[in-house]
């Protein structure tokens, strides 16, 4: 009979449990693994033979015989170094070397030369998987305990979670020569006091500015900042996180998911705990910013999925970056297609933009200028209108008097306005509670018809700039949006024309 033992497969976005079959025959000496395997599965037969070889036991590459791996389901594919373990066990004990039940029971792990077991990435997504599964243990990478152990942190009755460091202690475990302990987290230890590398109360004036970033934080609004350079837009957006209320167990377990498949996640420290603040470079790609590649993988805007996506020096970037985000930002999710490859990934972020006013960096009545019109209007072409008017706010940042730059700064102003922001949120929250949305910025336009009621005044209003032109049909549900955000943030039940008057005010210009 075939040995039989189990492990998990990445796919896509999630994971799937994977049988692994493992039987040896008299024949030619070989060892062979089908199962659509890639590269690095099919480098797994040196590795395992080696590291058994140096743990004292009889290696596959060493014995007269046919040793033949199955991963099924067979039309999968396997990609990674998952399997090292699994093989390594499943040959050990179809060839009588040891003896456990493997039943009930998933192996994570890549073996080293010398049999050590190494870290590998996904471990949250594979764990994430059994969670309604029959599995009573999980033996995995010791590096990688913390972070398996955070799929199981709301339910009873978990699998255990048993963290090895080298395939010899995995067989004393198996065998009942080794006691290992079960590790859990509680919930209590997953809230950190959090630090932020930059407070709102360190910009100096900018009160327009910082109104418009406490209505982004408090409903997810997209926010466009344009002025002269010094004036404080990169310091504004760094300050954004400072007022974001924390992440919940939820959010934190999404956000970190992202992180283990992208392999970008710190070991000793496994959990997101913070919203992401992603600030990519003007000259990214748009697989890159997007997200692609050959296997297909997240780009930043997955990255800052429950966070903030900064793109400072937003007209620098190429066009067909920035045309890109115009579905993702409406949708909160992206499709990634490939000739062999399609994974729908979530992106729902929080876009704030930095831009200089013009190719010199000064607006056009403030300083001497060395560009024509046409370079200028060029310039601002870059921000195309379909983008623009995905913002929901806009903001010119002056220059800074001198007055302002010497005043006292306040060093509780970031806490000050979070406290605004999280009362704020759960307004939202128990509003939004049937519709399975969490945020003003993500109401529909049916939900924006029940929710966000204006008096005939405001009507008034609205409805001579629809028909100029000057706001269109998308501009038309942002503006109630964000005026829904502000009746919020004023403890509101009704939206007050003052509230459309204030998300009028923050509109993108049409001469831009």
């Amino acid at each position: 009979m075939p040995a039989k033992v189990y492990s998990v497969a990445i796919v896509d976005f999630d994971a799937q449990i994977i049988e692994v079959e493992l039987e040896i025959s008299y024949g030619l000496r070989c060892f062979d693994i089908i199962g659509l395997p890639d590269k690095a599965v099919q480098e797994s037969k040196d590795r395992v033979s080696i590291a058994i070889k140096n743990c004292g036991f009889k290696a596959p590459l060493s014995s007269p015989h046919k040793v033949l791996v199955s991963l099924a389901p067979a039309d999968l594919k396997k990609e990674g170094s998952f399997y090292d373990l699994p093989i390594a066990l499943g040959y050990l004990l179809r060839s009588g070397q040891i003896n456990f039940n493997p039943d009930k029971k998933i192996f994570i792990g890549e073996l080293s030369l010398n049999g050590e077991i190494k870290p590998a990435k996904g471990i949250l997504a594979s764990t994430l998987a059994m969670k309604n599964k029959d599995i009573k243990e999980i033996i995995l990478p010791e590096q990688n305990k913390k972070e398996a152990a955070l799929a199981f942190i709301d339910l009873k009755d978990k699998p255990k979670i048993i963290g090895v460091k080298s395939l010899k202690q995995a067989i004393n475990y198996l065998n009942g020569k080794e006691d290992i302990k079960d590790f859990s987290i509680k919930k209590e230890n997953l809230f950190e006091k959090n630090e932020f590398l930059v407070d709102i109360g360190w910009i100096k004036g900018q009160e327009f500015a910082k109104r418009a970033l406490e209505i982004s934080a408090a409903g997810g609004h997209n926010f466009l900042m344009v002025g002269p350079p010094g004036g404080g837009k990169s310091l504004l957006a760094k300050s954004m996180p400072s007022i974001m209320p924390p992440l919940t167990i939820e959010e934190m377990i999404e956000v970190t998911k992202i992180y283990s498949l992208s392999g970008i996640l710190k070991q000793e420290n496994p959990l997101i705990t913070t919203r992401p603040f992603r600030s990519p470079h003007h000259s990214a790609s748009t697989s890159a910013i997007i997200g692609g590649g050959n296997p297909v993988r997240p780009g930043e805007i997955t990255l800052a999925h429950r966070g903030v996506l900064f793109l400072d020096e937003f007209p620098e970037f190429h066009r067909d970056v920035l045309e890109a985000l115009r579905q993702p930002i409406e949708d909160g999710t992206i499709t990634l297609s490939r000739a062999k490859q399609r994974i729908t990934v979530p992106c729902r972020f929080t876009l704030v933009a930095a831009a200089n006013p013009t190719p010199g960096g000064f607006f056009e009545n403030q300083r001497n200028q060395f560009y024509s019109h046409q370079q200028v209007s060029k310039y601002k072409r870059k921000m195309s209108g379909p983008i623009l008017d995905r913002m929901d706010l806009y903001v010119e940042l002056p220059n800074v008097s001198y007055e302002k730059l010497i005043e006292q700064s306040d060093v509780n102003e970031s806490q000050k306005i979070r406290e605004k922001v999280i009362k704020t949120r759960i307004i939202q929250k128990n509003r939004l509670a049937g519709e399975g949305i969490m945020l003003n910025s993500e109401m529909t336009p049916p939900l924006i018809k029940k929710y966000c009621q204006i008096d005939e005044i405001s009507q008034r209003i609205i409805k001579k700039l629809v028909d100029s032109g000057s706001l269109s049909a998308r501009g038309y549900h942002r503006l109630l949006k964000v005026s829904r955000t502000i009746a919020d943030l004023d403890f509101s039940k009704d939206i007050l024309q003052k509230h459309v008057s204030e998300a009028l005010i923050y509109r993108p210009r049409e001469e831009i």
